[in-house]
Formats: C-alpha cells, structure tokens, sequence
C-alpha cells in the first residue's frame, strides 16, 4: 500500500491495481502539487462539505466517471452537481471494485459555505478503507473522541492518517492520544500546515507517536511512503 501527500488533508492510497483519493482540494491550495486534471483515480472519497476538503471532488468525478462516496447527504449534493455518488452513513460500509469502504464517526462539521448561503451537507465522517488485505483509517477533520479506541479494537488498521493542527481539529496532544487509542502499525499526520491557524510541528508529533512503538511518517506535499 502506498499513500502518497497531495498537500493540507489530500491523499491517495493505491495498492498497485487501483488508487483512490481523499478529500481532492487542489484548485487553491497552497501545497497543491498535482492539478485537478492530472489525478487519476478510481474511486473520490470524501469526508465532508468544507472548501477545503469538497474542492475538486465534484469536477474530478465528473471527468474520470468514477463515483464520490461520502455521508448521504454530501453524496446527494455531489449528484446533483453531475457526479455519480455511493452515499453511505456512519457505522455503514459496502463492497467496491477496488475494496470495501466504511464510514465512521467524526466529530466536526459539515456544510459548502457560500457568500450568501450556507447548505448543510450531514454529518462528516471518517473512513475505513481494506485494500488488497490492507487497512487504512483516514480520520477526516475531527476532534479526539473516546470511540477511536473501539475503531483500533475492530479493525486491524495498517495505517491511520490523522489531523494535529488544533484549531479546527485534534492538536498534537489528542493526535497523540487516538493513535494510542488506534493502535495502527502506522501514522501518518495531516492537516497541520497549508494555513496560519493550524501550523504545527509534525516532527513532535512524529517523535511522540513513535516513543508508543509506532510507526510515523511525515509526508511533505508530494511524497510517498510504503505501508
């Protein structure tokens, strides 16, 4: 399995026959280091409506003809917008060509926020994703919360990629705290560096992480690692 950064909470994983996307925001973002029209994926997973997360999503699907899965009511306003969608709820998961998808609890928000309008999109989500016998937990946008240490019970997570920006979600400190909860083979850190309010320190992190005897990688925009 390998993730590979596309900068601020944008990833792929792909197992060598298929790759998959998270949260494609790549028109506007200051770490962006592939353009909307170069990705080429087979599935866009993503965790809910905000900007920076939604971007590129819609116009991604659209041109590759491959589906957004997302929380229900995300899907539906992808679909409406000409994308083909599998819409999902927390604790729901389904089989897909290239492996099986769960969504899980994230706590967050979830809305596209227009100049003069701001439309609810459901609640976010984390997902689970099992790729060719290997499991990968993208926690989304999300707070610490104590079922983290139920996720890490159920599912033999190779590797979690987890927001330490503060801010809008989990800092170091709770970061920290759920990868000990998870118990993955693996870390990788997100969401700490494209904008002033959630720079952070990844190495700290990294150097927390692995004193628990687990395996971190910080990935700058662009790079990839092997899991």
């Amino acid at each position: 399995m390998v993730i590979r950064s596309l900068g601020h909470a944008c990833f792929t994983a792909s197992d060598g026959q298929h790759t998959v996307i998270f949260d494609p925001f790549l028109t506007g973002n200051p770490e962006a280091v592939v353009k909307p029209e170069e990705v080429q994926v087979d599935a866009v997973l993503l965790s809910h409506g905000h900007s920076d997360h939604l971007g590129d999503a819609i116009p991604v699907a659209r041109r590759l003809g491959v589906p957004i899965v997302a929380p229900y009511e995300l899907a539906m306003y992808c679909q409406r917008h000409g994308a083909e969608v599998v819409g999902l709820h927390i604790g729901g998961g389904t089989d897909l060509p290239f492996g099986r998808v769960k969504l899980t609890f994230a706590t967050h928000g979830s809305a596209v926020v227009g100049d003069d309008l701001i439309e609810y999109t459901g609640p976010p989500c984390g997902f689970l994703v099992t790729m060719s016998g290997r499991t990968i937990y993208y926690a989304g946008d999300t707070g610490l919360f104590g079922d983290m240490r139920l996720i890490g019970e159920t599912a033999s997570i190779h590797v979690a990629i987890l927001p330490i920006g503060d801010h809008f979600t989990m800092g170091i400190d709770d970061a920290v705290r759920a990868a000990g909860f998870l118990r993955p083979r693996a870390v990788v850190p997100t969401h700490y560096s494209a904008f002033e309010p959630i720079r952070k320190n990844p190495h700290e992190f990294a150097h927390r992480v692995e004193s628990l005897g687990i395996r971190c990688e910080v990935l700058a925009p662009g790079e990839e690692a092997e899991f």
